[in-house]
């Protein structure tokens, strides 16, 4: 018998897409210089130092003056913006659907395994780990986002149609790794979030956490998820960066970089994003999961 779909959560619809939309925006807007600066610095392939962070980070404007190099961390904003509000819609929007369907369908299959505090924590957990799998499906704006920050020779040009057209499912390249990163870093995400609010604050209803709840609890997600997704997220992003016609498997990515820069490398900017890139995902995360309950009283 296959598993009911049309369920109704505790959230309305539209109250999941306004509040995880409005993260995404306010993520955006805040964020956006942080997350380039994080790409480029897992893109780069040399040793990173003092003299050489300003070039990695600037590119061609590292001698320029201030207000022009902080320009040039706004590349791909358009990209940016269609990637990031889509996709913190369908994560934050699309978990709690995903976490109903398995409430609804499996729950007892969960209770049975786990208990029922574990239970429900691993649901949360699996619901937020499939929600990472589809997410596979916005990894053409992902990938142009990506291009456009740490390798914006690769347009030439082109417009976004005319890159759609001309380069089709090259824009999926790497759609496997993003899978596989993603699967683990959104169990993580959503189930030390739930173990947080169910063992920390031992709140029973997920949606009757205050902000300040919301935020401890998405710390703790943050850095597990970002922890745990971090050697996988520096090969998908390798992948994505090169030009579109330099087709390159994922082993030979990770062939290449345990050969030339050793094991050490899998965890390239972990630090920077945990302390920059890492607050972005809390400051998102926390917005949508006090928005959401505060939009379900009016929509």
């Amino acid at each position: 018998m296959s598993p009911t779909l049309n369920v109704k959560g505790s959230d309305s619809g539209a109250a999941r897409i306004l509040g995880s939309g409005a993260s995404g925006i306010a993520e955006l807007v805040l964020f956006h210089p942080v997350d380039t600066i994080a790409k480029r610095l897992m893109s780069n392939k040399s040793k990173v130092s003092l003299s050489t962070l300003s070039p990695i980070i600037f590119k061609e404007y590292a001698t320029a003056p201030l207000g022009r190099r902080l320009l040039s961390l706004f590349p791909g904003l358009g990209y940016a913006a269609g990637y990031k509000v889509t996709q913190r819609i369908y994560k934050y929007g699309g978990q709690p659907w995903f976490n109903d369907i398995l409430s609804k369908n499996y729950k007892d299959s969960f209770t049975n395994t786990f208990g029922e505090r574990k239970g429900k924590m691993m649901m949360q957990a699996t619901a937020g780990s499939l929600t990472g799998i589809g997410e596979v499906v916005l990894l053409p704006l992902d990938a142009l986002k990506i291009k456009r920050q740490v390798n914006p020779e690769a347009f030439r040009g082109r417009g976004v149609v005319r890159i759609f057209l001309e380069e089709g499912t090259t824009l999926y390249r790497g759609w496997g790794w993003t899978m596989a990163r993603n699967a683990p870093g959104s169990f993580a995400l959503f189930g030390a979030s739930a173990v947080t609010k169910e063992y920390v604050f031992g709140i029973q209803d997920y949606h009757k956490a205050t902000w300040g709840q919301n935020f401890v609890a998405s710390v703790a997600g943050a850095v597990a998820s970002i922890t745990v997704a971090a050697p996988l997220d520096t090969i998908k992003t390798r992948i994505q960066n090169a030009n579109f016609e330099n087709k390159v498997s994922g082993f030979t990515v990770v062939k290449e970089l345990l050969k030339n820069e050793g094991p050490t490398a899998l965890f390239k900017g972990l630090t920077p994003k945990i302390l920059v890139v890492g607050p972005k995902l809390v400051f998102s995360y926390t917005l949508a999961q006090s928005l959401i309950p505060w939009f379900s009283k009016y929509v």
